[in-house]
């Protein structure tokens, strides 16, 4: 495997890195080489499970009808 030296990463950049690493139980080497993955090949995205995702959402959410007030009133409500 090749080796990579990364020079001049900003301060907030790598303490972004950082606390990404220390939430996904990663070394930051290993989150380096996950974001920079993710980046390069992209995440592949199954149409057909994001069609079911959004019928089974639909069959729940069936029969709840939403005004305008209903919707402001649950924005609004237990904001500080």
């Amino acid at each position: 495997m090749a080796t990579i030296t990364l020079k001049n990463i900003p301060d907030d950049l790598y303490d972004q890195i950082k606390q990404s690493a220390r939430t996904n139980r990663r070394s930051i080497n290993s989150e380096i080489i996950t974001c920079i993955e993710q980046t390069l090949r992209g995440r592949k995205i199954d149409p057909e499970k994001v069609l079911a995702a959004a019928r089974a959402l639909r069959r729940k959410t069936t029969g709840y009808l939403f005004t305008e007030k209903d919707i402001t009133q649950v924005k609004n409500s237990g904001r500080p």
